[in-house]
């Protein structure tokens, strides 16, 4: 037990490295987040020197964390989940395994939301990105992505706040599926066509470089581009 501000003050002013970890996304943010659906905080990248006692100090990398599809837990809008059938739901559901670790409650689900991923990666100042849980769209025979939103009859690329997120509906593209086992893939090169496609897609849309890419659940099963 020790005062952290001080002890990480320190270890700052020696060159040492510090490692912040983050649990919520930008979407639970209090500030950024879809209010009241939020955690009471603020868990966007730029607060966690503030929250570790060091106001004064920033970031000098930031690496956002992204799946390679959509998940909800609780109650609020959540556009990409209209863009599945509930069959379409309940298949990615089960093959992700988007279940509450706690409850065992079913989490929404829904493609990658390209226009609420965006969002995310500005406001956590992301340098680069882990995109998670790419093997799980294996089965599939092409990819959904939600593109835009419909708010309105008007097509937007941006994300709405308030009123305006509960009438979005998806405006979604299908991408080519790799129907191939991704599992034992370590190289960015050994990974069929279609799923590099999907990655380079997907970071081109959001504008940030995707380095690193998890095709399952062991510390291993990792590529670094």
């Amino acid at each position: 037990i020790c005062d952290i501000g001080e002890f990480l003050g320190k270890a700052d002013d020696e060159g040492k490295k510090i490692l912040f970890e983050a649990q919520l996304g930008a979407l639970r943010d209090v500030d950024y987040g879809i209010y009241p659906m939020t955690t009471s905080s603020n868990v966007i990248g730029a607060y966690a020197p503030i929250g570790a006692g060091l106001p004064g100090r920033k970031l000098d990398k930031s690496i956002g964390i992204m799946k390679a599809y959509s998940s909800c837990v609780g109650e609020g809008p959540f556009a990409a989940e209209q863009a599945m059938t509930e069959e379409e739901k309940d298949k990615l559901r089960e093959v992700g395994h988007e279940y509450g670790a706690a409850t065992g409650r079913p989490r929404r689900v829904g493609p990658i939301d390209i226009v609420a991923s965006r969002y995310g990666v500005a406001c956590q100042g992301a340098d680069e990105l882990a995109l998670t849980l790419l093997d799980v769209l294996d089965y599939m025979d092409r990819v959904p992505v939600v593109t835009h939103y419909n708010v309105d009859g008007n097509i937007v690329d941006y994300f709405p706040m308030g009123e305006a997120l509960n009438r979005a509906k998806p405006v979604t593209e299908y991408l080519p599926g790799w129907k191939c086992d991704l599992t034992g893939i370590r190289h960015w090169e050994d990974l069929p066509k279609e799923a590099q496609d999907y990655v380079t897609y997907l970071e081109e849309a959001v504008g940030c470089k995707i380095k690193y890419i998890s095709v399952g659940p062991e510390r291993d099963q990792i590529i670094i581009r």
